[in-house]
């Protein structure tokens, strides 16, 4: 069935799966789930453990998987964050579908989880196929606005090539960015993970795989949620309770 959705929004189950008085019970599975991998389970083994440990939904497992990692990741990746004001005259590289799909959410009433490492992740995902929606040239102006600013001229973003539609949206950039006036590359790529998990340059995204490798990241997706959609679904698991 082709989609033919407009928006990135919630799914029709978010709202009683995510409700706050789920989110004692989803941060002790973050919790739990964090202090297995430190102990070296398997991602996949663990998740299934945690999450039949306490009876969650497929959205409440994939929620809690995305929101965790090991201390060990959490501690490299807070080394290696940058903040936006920090990055004076570098440029900066764009996990271009990873940052989008979550302000998109976000402006759609998506759910936006606050995962245990500080990133802002979304519960959509693009698997092969990118589409449009009604909040993508918004999204794009308020990474650009943002990104202004703080005086960040200089910006490529990276796009999988592989996925439907990567060069539509690589239009949308270029004649949004051409409309403001700023400098931005668009660069369409096999595997921009691997750009941008070698660069020497700062690069955005929340990634976890990327995340793990790079020299030094910015969270950028939750600084425009948090400066720019005030009304942003977000589930918080920042703080998670102690395992038992």
């Amino acid at each position: 069935m082709p989609d033919k959705r407009s928006h990135r929004g919630p799914h029709p189950n978010d709202a009683q799966l995510f409700a706050s008085e789920e989110w004692p019970r989803l941060r002790l599975a973050v919790s739990d789930l964090s202090w297995l991998l430190d102990r070296g389970y398997a991602a996949g083994s663990a998740i299934k453990l945690v999450g039949d440990r306490f009876s969650l939904e497929q959205r409440q497992r994939i929620a809690v998987s995305r929101c965790t990692c090991s201390n060990e990741a959490r501690d490299r990746r807070q080394r290696t964050r940058l903040q936006l004001a920090r990055l004076n005259s570098q440029p900066l590289l764009i996990d271009g579908f990873n940052v989008l799909t979550s302000i998109e959410a976000a402006l759609a009433g998506g759910v936006i989880l606050h995962a245990r490492d500080g990133c802002f992740r979304d519960m959509a995902s693009v698997h092969g196929t990118w589409r449009r929606v009604e909040e993508t040239v918004r999204a794009v102006e308020m990474v650009g606005q943002l990104l202004a600013e703080h005086g960040i001229d200089r910006t490529v973003w990276y796009l999988d090539r592989p996925v439907s539609n990567s060069g539509r949206l690589k239009t949308i950039l270029r004649k949004t960015a051409e409309h403001h006036s700023w400098s931005w590359d668009v660069e369409l790529v096999p595997n921009p993970d691997r750009n941008l998990s070698l660069s020497a340059q700062p690069v955005a995204t929340a990634d976890s795989g990327i995340l793990d490798v790079c020299r030094c990241w910015v969270n950028l997706a939750r600084a425009v949620i948090e400066d720019r959609i005030p009304h942003a679904n977000i589930v918080r698991f920042g703080e998670i309770t102690t395992a038992s």
